[in-house]
């Protein structure tokens, strides 16, 4: 789309060095520059450039012949939103991201079976977003006579490890691995900005705050969180056949109240290379059989520092005409908080086939997550709305498997393909409570999949013949049919039920590899299936019909001539319109997308060794090349809310672009 654009500069540095026969030193320093002008913001639900894609009046100009926009307002009747060209032009946001990532290592060999590695690394983050909104755009900021703002934030951390690894051949028929280590984390963000509005025109756009005759107060807020681990590990093997490896580990995060800042995390897994017995060993047929099976703990610390701690903010008030500002609690304390854990068992199957030709792995899982990390909500009562909690537990349950094979191998030409596939089931088993927590636009609720949509269910419209019930409900033939779910001669919130969820059943791949001398070939397929999405642009672009252009759906209004459809009868705005989230707007996601097809060459080693390099391929590719889906929107796989759960709500969302790529690899 215009006015889109994305620059990415980068470069990475690798270097190893051997000092001595008992010390090797080595490291990396990555640097990323990247500029990108952003149409809209994630979630957005005002007048942005894509919202205006579907409301503009296609019968009106991007401009007028003497220069001027046009738009929407200059239709009679019509809400006044600019054409999206014009938003796309005058609404700036510039985002701009410098980052320097950076690691050195030594390994000292203490001993033959013995070795001591240290790595120290680094990650600076320096971001900045630079946002101007023109002088005349409706509804974004002419009322403020234009609007500009600069924010910077800082995200710096720093990363020890230390790795202390034994690794013993006992006897010709066992061997054994340890590990102890321990690692620190540090990790702080700073961000600061300053806004201005009422311009006298837009050519300083935010380049000039001081031009700006009203000044917004500034804010700015300081973070910061440590994590600190104790790890070990110990490989047991017998004649490699036999396989057995501990773990445990102790995490501690400042999140957590002081209580709970530290949880232990263990695991244990056990795997028989069945091919290695001699009952299988040299059969021409199975050429790899291994069966094996773990258990294990993971944590999740992914919340916001000092959730355990009351927070202060900002309070405005007036005194004697004056304004002033004061400090009070904004958040409420939860010391109870602590580590999300994740109890996993697994039992696997890999098997190859036939000189591993075929190679086939399958595993069966179930997770369970207890104390689940969640903003959940409070009375009102309390003065507050939300505060951060473990909320309960949820299940996750399935399958993957995945199949790999080499379908012909002749003289210079081999194809090769890969397929995957997982299939997941998720469900809530439990909430603090027992209530409902609603997230978003969706809903977590026990024994329901997380995140499901939460809404009316529409029956269709009223007909004529439905006159007197459709009084019952204060509405009119033509008017959006809701199913009265709880039978009490009302539609309120108390009919609102599940009716989707954004979570799929299953996804994967198919990927085909093409090989003959110097060229290779790649395919890749991916698919899901199973989950829905809830288009929410359907609120304006077809609940609100005679304001702003709408879906070519309208035309499928109701009218007395045509009273079986879904689409509401037309009617002027002041007559009321009904726009909830409905299972009208849940929409099949399933599909199957081109995801990447790639043609490359590798230059032999003739012509490497004559420009004195090691490696030269050139290579073309071309992403996101069809997509196969019943879904109406832009991209099945969408998801323009920030929630956790919130997966599948599609909301003036931008389409996922198709990607021509060329690229050149060097090795040196």
């Amino acid at each position: 789309m215009r006015e889109s654009w994305l620059k990415r500069y980068s470069g990475r540095f690798v270097f190893d060095s051997q000092i001595k026969t008992w010390l090797k030193v080595g490291g990396s320093l990555a640097y990323n520059d990247q500029q990108e002008k952003q149409l809209d913001l994630q979630g957005e639900g005002g007048i942005t450039a894509m919202r205006q894609v579907l409301e503009a009046l296609p019968i009106i100009p991007i401009k007028y012949p003497d220069g001027t926009w046009a738009g929407n307002a200059d239709y009679p009747g019509m809400e006044g939103g600019d054409h999206p060209v014009q938003v796309a032009a005058e609404r700036r946001y510039i985002l701009k991201t410098q980052n320097t990532l950076g690691n050195i290592y030594t390994s000292i060999q203490i001993t033959k079976d013995l070795e001591l590695r240290t790595v120290l690394g680094t990650n600076i983050i320096n971001q900045a977003i630079n946002y101007h909104g023109g002088r005349e755009l409706n509804y974004i900021s002419k009322d403020q006579g234009g609007v500009a703002y600069v924010q910077n934030q800082r995200h710096n951390s720093w990363q020890f490890e230390n790795y202390l690894t034994y690794n013993k051949r006992i006897s010709a028929n066992h061997s054994l691995t340890g590990l102890l280590g321990l690692s620190w984390q540090h990790v702080d963000v700073f961000t600061a900005r300053a806004q201005s509005q009422n311009f006298q025109d837009d050519y300083f756009q935010y380049n000039n705050l001081g031009a700006g005759a009203t000044t917004v107060a500034p804010t700015s807020s300081a973070s910061a969180y440590g994590l600190n681990s104790y790890f070990g590990r110990v490989n047991y093997s017998i004649k490699e056949k036999y396989l057995v490896t501990l773990t445990g580990r102790a995490d501690g995060s400042s999140k957590f109240g002081s209580e709970n800042r530290y949880a232990f995390f263990p695991s244990a897994a056990l795997a028989w290379r069945v091919s290695e017995e001699s009952f299988l060993k040299g059969t021409p047929v199975i050429s790899d059989l291994k069966l094996r099976t773990s258990y294990g703990v993971t944590g999740n610390s992914e919340i916001n520092a000092y959730q355990a701690e009351a927070g202060m903010g900002n309070y405005e008030i007036i005194l004697n005409g004056t304004r002033s500002i004061g400090v009070g609690v904004s958040r409420l304390a939860n010391p109870n908080l602590q580590w999300e854990k994740t109890h996993q068992i697994d039992a696997g199957l890999e098997l190859g086939l036939f000189n591993n030709r075929v190679a086939l792995e399958v595993d069966v899982y179930r997770k369970k997550t207890t104390d689940m990390l969640l903003s959940a909500p409070v009375p009102s009562s309390s003065g507050y709305t939300t505060v951060t909690r473990n909320v309960g537990s949820m299940e996750n349950k399935g399958i993957e498997f995945g199949l790999n094979t080499v379908n012909i191998t002749a003289g210079s030409f081999t194809w090769s393909t890969n397929f995957n596939i997982s299939i997941n089931k998720n469900k809530v088993l439990a909430l603090t409570g027992g209530d409902d927590i609603f997230s978003g636009r969706g809903i977590i609720r026990e024994g329901e999949p997380v995140g499901s949509f939460f809404g009316y269910v529409r029956q269709g419209t009223w007909s004529t013949a439905e006159a007197d019930q459709a009084t019952k409900y204060l509405r009119l033939p033509g008017d959006v049919k809701y199913q009265d779910v709880n039978n009490d001669g009302q539609i309120n919130d108390r009919d609102r039920v599940i009716i989707g969820k954004g979570i799929p059943d299953g996804f994967g791949s198919f990927i085909n590899t093409f090989k003959y001398k110097n060229f290779d070939l790649m395919l890749d397929l991916q698919f899901m299936y199973g989950n829905d999405v809830s288009l929410a642009s359907q609120h304006s672009a077809e609940d609100r019909q005679g304001i702003a252009n709408s879906f070519a759906t309208v035309l499928n209004a109701w009218t007395p001539e045509n009273q079986n459809t879904d689409i509401a009868q037309w009617r002027p705005i002041p007559a009321g319109y009904d726009t909830f989230d409905d299972s009208h707007r849940v929409q099949d996601a399933d599909f199957i997308r081109g995801r990447n097809l790639l043609l490359g060459y590798n230059f032999n080693a003739g012509v490497t060794e004559k420009l004195r390099i090691n490696r030269l391929r050139v290579y073309a590719s071309l992403q996101n090349f069809f997509l196969i889906t019943k879904y109406e929107g832009y991209d099945p796989e969408v998801a323009t809310a920030g929630g956790t759960f919130d997966q599948g709500l599609a909301l003036y969302d931008y389409p996922k672009p198709r990607v021509f790529m060329v690229g050149l690899n060097l090795g040196f």
